[in-house]
């Protein structure tokens, strides 16, 4: 009797534990389902446009730090579009600045912890609660960003800019990368993807993806298909000059 009465507490116990378990899996969707919708909403008011990876480590005396101003600044001007950053320190920031010397319109979408604070911050220093969400979940932020170099139109202008970066930066390169690849960005239109090799910080990435060709894992020239290699910020806006046919705006600078 004792054993009986044990195992069905025991099958009790278990079934609202998977009740309990079913509840928050769907609550979590239900959330991350919220903050996609916000990101969308966010996106659709203050339009897409380029997006920056960067380190969130490097500080503002930091050269890739000053480079990173001058080009988001430059860009902004170029492509006359919103910057949309993780609206993080680091280089993240250094972007920002750039597209508000330019006077040109600024997003972010930011997460709530960054790996090189590692203190949970809802709130932005500067820029206005209206420009930016903080998300909970990195995959809303990850589904905000890519949304925001959607080409749905010609005359839309939009690209993806890797500065120098680490985990968190290389994490979101091979997303997007990968959804290139997969058509689900710039199947119609195509997305330039840049990748600023300051300094050759990624020279030895891009080694290691030569040899995933050699090896048979990355088809032979696949990677060059997907991305444009920069070595300075002249080079990367006379390719985007090209890829949008504005080479007399690209005079004024």
């Amino acid at each position: 009797m004792t054993w009986e009465i044990s195992h069905r507490m025991k099958q009790s116990i278990s079934k609202k534990s998977l009740m309990t378990i079913k509840i928050d899996v769907e609550q979590a969707f239900d959330k991350v389902r919220k903050e996609m919708q916000n990101c969308y909403e966010l996106i659709q008011r203050l339009g897409r446009g380029v997006v920056y990876f960067g380190s969130s480590r490097l500080n503002d005396d930091h050269p890739h730090f000053l480079q990173a101003i001058e080009f988001a600044r430059d860009v902004a001007k170029l492509l006359e579009c919103t910057t949309w950053t993780g609206a993080g320190p680091g280089l993240m920031d250094a972007a920002i600045k750039g597209a508000l010397e330019a006077r040109m319109p600024v997003g972010g979408l930011k997460i709530a912890m960054e790996a090189s604070e590692g203190i949970s911050s809802n709130q932005h220093p500067y820029l206005p609660s209206e420009k930016y969400l903080t998300c909970r979940f990195i995959s809303a932020r990850k589904y905000g960003l890519a949304n925001a170099v959607a080409r749905n139109e010609p005359s839309d202008m939009t690209a993806v800019v890797a500065f120098p970066g680490g985990i968190g930066t290389l994490d979101e390169v091979f997303e997007i990368l990968a959804l290139i690849q997969l058509k689900r960005i710039g199947s119609e239109l195509p997305v330039p993807f840049l990748l600023m090799n300051y300094d050759s910080f990624y020279s030895k990435l891009l080694q290691f993806m030569d040899e995933c060709e050699k090896w048979g894992t990355v088809a032979t020239g696949e990677v060059t298909s997907l991305l444009k290699v920069c070595n300075g910020n002249s080079e990367a806006l006379e390719y985007l000059s090209d890829f949008y046919n504005l080479p007399q705006k690209l005079k004024e600078f």
